[in-house]
């Protein structure tokens, strides 16, 4: 299975996703044009990911300063995924990561965390 590397634009993320070592990041701020376009190929490859023989353990890296309403709902169809392959098995954990200083970055992980309460999720100061 192929990696997935696309570089950080002023209005959207980086993304690097090594299915080889189980690690997924996600690093910048969100807010394309055309959310889902943009995120199709990193959700096409999540979802072949978990389907697949994926590794031991998946680490997934947030570390989002800011997103959109449409970010916001694409992150949702993200975790529902990861969610699913937890129930199915897959041992995940998300670190959501932010800075102590952007209070709006901190409660959008608390929000996730709620939504999402069977996942391990691990709300990182920076």
């Amino acid at each position: 299975m192929n990696n997935l590397i696309i570089e950080e634009t002023k209005y959207t993320p980086s993304i690097n996703f090594d299915t080889q070592k189980g690690v997924f990041e996600l690093i910048g701020k969100s807010y394309p044009e055309n959310t889902f376009d943009f995120y199709k190929p990193m959700m096409d490859l999540v979802e072949e990911y978990f389907d697949g023989e994926e590794q031991e353990i998946t680490t997934i890296n947030m570390e989002i300063i800011y997103f959109n309403s449409s970010s916001s709902k694409l992150f949702f169809d993200f975790f529902d995924l990861v969610e699913e392959a937890h129930n199915d098995g897959k041992t995940i954990e998300i670190n959501w990561i932010y800075d102590e200083e952007n209070d709006s970055a901190l409660e959008a992980g608390e929000d996730f965390q709620e939504d999402f309460e069977n996942l391990k999720f691990n709300l990182v100061k920076k």
